[in-house]
């Protein structure tokens, strides 16, 4: 697989938080994904009423969850958010590739030579 940054972020309703957050990290990694980080943005009112699942919301509590995945993994987790009724809504970001070094590998180590500096 090839890895790449994303953030999922999505709004979700209140009382059930903490079980959502852990329904979807488990799923995340269930699918190959790394977590990072998980951010609470806080609740606010929603830019306008959205209504999902049989009802109309105001309010929603913004998570995002910084991560590292196979491409494969977005459809999936589209499908499976969209499916549990708590979230209000979900979007993946695409983070730019950042510049990484590359590491030079270990400088090898000549050992006889080692030995013989010890004994003179």
């Amino acid at each position: 697989y090839v890895y790449f940054p994303l953030s999922l972020f999505f709004f979700l309703l209140k009382p059930e938080t903490a079980a959502v957050l852990k329904r979807t990290v488990e799923a995340l990694m269930e699918r190959g994904a790394v977590v990072r980080n998980l951010e609470n943005l806080g609740e606010r009112s929603l830019p306008y009423k959205i209504s999902k699942h049989k009802e109309r919301h105001r309010r929603g509590g913004y998570f995002l969850i910084d991560l590292e995945g196979p491409p494969s993994i977005v459809s999936t987790m589209m499908d499976h958010l969209g499916r549990d009724i708590d979230v209000i809504r979900r979007a993946f970001i695409k983070h730019p590739v950042s510049k990484t070094e590359e590491c030079s590998g270990i400088i090898p180590v000549n050992y006889e030579d080692k030995l013989i500096a010890k004994k003179k």
